[in-house]
């Protein structure tokens, strides 16, 4: 049997959030999943860089729509400052693929299925209402540790402004 998945019945928010913010200063969990494309990703892959692992809820879903195009629409801004961006949901690739290619233009980072929420809990992502992934970001960096934790809820485009202002200030960079 797997782990057990932490939810909000025996958590209260700022609970979750403390227990997310945990990961500060620990090695980012090593994964491989799914990507929308069928290919394997590796996290590994990332290693010695800059990169945003995020979480979120489900395909479709308004606010999560809204995340994935914040995060296409500033996306230039992570590359020029040398960061990956790679999203983690726990839909199947099929519908992965499908969400992406409902974008004008698709999203130009990898979406991984994570059906079972084995690297969500490996991240100390918690269950909000007992059936919602929490929405969460992890800004990584070159040494492969956790630098940033950020919880985005309702309001993606001042999340993404919070991770590319933290990613400045980290790295000199453009963002």
């Amino acid at each position: 049997m797997g782990e057990p998945i932490l939810t909000a019945a025996s958590l209260t928010k700022k609970e979750a959030t403390a227990l997310t913010k945990d990961m500060i200063g620990q090695p980012a969990p090593a994964f491989e999943l799914s990507a929308d494309d069928g290919s394997v990703f590796d996290s590994t892959s990332l290693n010695g860089t800059w990169r945003l692992i995020f979480f979120y809820s489900r395909d479709n879903s308004p606010t999560c729509k809204r995340g994935c195009l914040t995060f296409k629409e500033q996306y230039d801004l992570f590359v020029s400052a040398g960061c990956s961006v790679v999203g983690i949901g726990r839909d199947s690739v099929d519908s992965h693929r499908s969400f992406k290619e409902g974008f004008t233009g698709g999203l130009p980072f990898p979406i991984l299925s994570d059906p079972e929420r084995l690297v969500a809990t490996s991240f100390n992502v918690p269950m909000h209402l007992g059936r919602f992934p929490a929405k969460s970001s992890f800004l990584i960096g070159p040494d492969d540790t956790v630098h940033y934790v950020y919880d985005w809820l309702f309001r993606p485009r001042r999340h993404v402004a919070r991770i590319l202002g933290d990613l400045t200030r980290v790295t000199g960079g453009e963002a």
